[in-house]
């Protein structure tokens, strides 16, 4: 495992109520969590980073022969609702994300819903199994960066080809950790340029809200205000995009913009895509997703279980996330990995004792397999949702990543380079068959060894120390 995941496991006992010193705060912010954990590269995407809560430690952190206090048979025999409850509202959220995207890519309602299985029910099926067999909260999910990331290839990549292009990524993953190639993947891949492709990536889904704004002014216009009221006066408890699509479905219902879902059509049989292995799909897709999995969701988010007393098997996280990707992208383009915003929800110290958070996991996972379960009326709600509010939607679930995004595009040492992937990764560059997110990386990282090799050089050292 790379050196920045290998600390000195804390002794933590079963109850977390009397600590004398303040144990480490997890941020609701991106940037201040990439600053809580700057030995872990690159952050862990999740959905609706906004949504998470401060949390402070309540760890009993105290001498092995002092006793820590009892919790109740029924307490610990329960998951912690309230993240539950949250981890609920993320998951149905982000689904104006797949359900655009799919709109994009031409995709029929069996697709569409076979591809919400891929998101949701395959990574639910595979922490739910490891929560319970390791005891410990381990919850995979899709990843939300490589969701967007595909989202955003519509039209210039076909579907075949994503799915072939996917399940190569899922073969890397697999083989990074034995090959001892993580370390070197971060050390010649900084991440500051990987953020400017990500904000190229991220922007126009953002822009795309005021494009539509003046085709539907009272719906857009109404969301975006209850969405700034409420990150205003309610998060942290309460993740400001719930009232913002509540009150967007109730000015769509007032104004006869929504239209009925049939219960009868909520399952449909999941449909298998035959990959095609495109060359220029590979080098465009693969790396990117790559990065996205291992290096910004996997290593950072095993950092924090085995800061917070846990085992945390990363060789078995590693190669399920890699079997995941690979066996979930038949069914649709997917990264199956750890995300350290949900990490941090669900195994945090405010997510019960300590040794019954794996509850929490398993119940969260078990949720998203619903989800999954019940795919084909997710589908109708892409049509019985008015098109504007979905684009709504989608831009209010990525303001959180776009923030954090032009934060490290900005902070440096690296300014050039990841200034230079952000350009590209907005533009339809094409040369050779490969599209802007491919030359966002190159060209980022050909620029910053032009013009501040020093600053590079010296996070590659870094990096590899």
């Amino acid at each position: 495992m790379p050196a920045f995941c290998q600390f000195d496991r804390p002794r933590i006992r079963a109850s977390f109520r009397d600590c004398d010193r303040p144990a480490p705060t997890i941020s609701t912010s991106f940037a201040d969590a990439a600053r809580s954990e700057p030995s872990a590269g690159l952050l862990a995407p999740g959905p609706l980073n906004n949504s998470l809560t401060s949390v402070r430690g309540d760890a009993y952190v105290g001498p092995m022969d002092q006793a820590a206090p009892e919790p109740s048979a029924s307490r610990r025999a329960l998951p912690n609702w309230a993240a539950v409850l949250s981890m609920t509202v993320i998951f149905i959220s982000v689904l104006a994300l797949p359900l655009k995207a799919a709109v994009d890519l031409g995709l029929s309602p069996a697709e569409t819903a076979t591809w919400l299985v891929a998101i949701y029910g395959l990574p639910g099926a595979v922490a739910l199994v490891l929560a319970l067999r390791f005891r410990e909260p381990l919850l995979l999910t899709g990843n939300l960066f490589v969701l967007i990331f595909i989202s955003r290839l519509a039209g210039q990549v076909p579907w075949a080809e994503l799915v072939g292009a996917s399940i190569v990524a899922g073969g890397v993953v697999l083989l990074l950790e034995p090959l001892g190639l993580t370390k070197k993947l971060i050390a010649w891949l900084p991440a500051p340029i990987v953020f400017g492709l990500l904000a190229g990536a991220v922007l126009p889904f953002f822009v795309n809200l005021f494009t539509v704004l003046g085709d539907a002014p009272i719906l857009i216009g109404g969301t975006l205000l209850i969405y700034l009221l409420a990150r205003s006066l309610l998060e942290p408890k309460v993740p400001a995009i719930l009232p913002a699509l509540v009150g967007g479905l109730l000015i769509a219902t007032i104004s006869g913009d929504l239209t009925a879902v049939s219960l009868a059509d909520s399952f449909l049989t999941p449909v298998f895509t035959t990959p095609v292995f495109s060359l220029a799909a590979i080098l465009t897709v693969t790396p990117v997703m790559v990065v996205l999995i291992e290096i910004q969701s996997n290593a950072p988010s095993i950092v924090f279980l085995k800061e917070s007393g846990y085992e945390a098997p990363e060789t078995i996280v590693t190669t399920v996330s890699g079997l995941g990707t690979m066996g979930g992208s038949l069914l649709g383009p997917t990264g199956v990995s750890l995300s350290l915003p949900a990490t941090a929800l669900i195994a945090g110290p405010e997510s019960g004792e300590h040794d019954r958070r794996y509850l929490t996991a398993a119940t969260v996972a078990g949720i998203a397999m619903v989800i999954a379960a019940l795919g084909g009326l997710a589908v109708q709600l892409a049509t019985a949702i008015p098109a504007a509010l979905l684009v709504t939607g989608v831009a209010l679930a990525v303001i959180g990543i776009l923030e954090h995004a032009l934060q490290r595009v900005t902070a440096g040492p690296l300014i050039w380079g990841p200034l230079f992937a952000f350009a590209i990764a907005l533009s339809e560059l094409t040369m050779f068959g490969l599209g802007p997110f491919f030359w966002a990386i190159v060209g980022g990282l050909a620029v910053s060894l032009i013009i501040e090799r020093d600053a590079w050089k010296t996070m590659h050292e870094s990096s590899e120390m």
